[in-house]
């Protein structure tokens, strides 16, 4: 069971925490849409969502080449309420990257 400690230790991330936050915003996203939005490489998005997954905060799933990312529903209700406020504060941040993702051409098309 995700502890405080740990919730809060993941979210001191600069690129962890913004991951988490557009995908409150979001609700799905691959990797390539979160290395556009954040502008940051594959390597380093995928590793800080690996921890994310390990954490039990995210839950992924494959459809062919792509690999989606979203919020674990189980996880903990205090951590997914601490989330949803956090959005509140950076509706500027949340903002710009999501007009990043909107410039993004080629995005994944989803099945489900």
């Amino acid at each position: 069971m995700l502890t405080p400690l740990e919730f809060f230790k993941l979210l001191a991330d600069d690129t962890r925490l913004r991951c988490l936050l557009l995908l409150v915003q979001e609700g799905e996203l691959c990797v390539c849409e979160l290395m556009t939005a954040l502008d940051e490489s594959q390597p380093k998005i995928s590793r800080h969502l690996a921890l994310l997954r390990d954490a039990k905060l995210l839950l992924d799933r494959r459809q062919g080449q792509w690999v989606f990312y979203r919020l674990n529903e189980a996880a903990p209700a205090w951590a997914l309420a601490t989330l949803q406020q956090a959005c509140q504060g950076q509706t500027e941040q949340l903002s710009a990257m999501q007009q990043q993702l909107c410039r993004m051409g080629d995005r994944p098309q989803r099945c489900c």
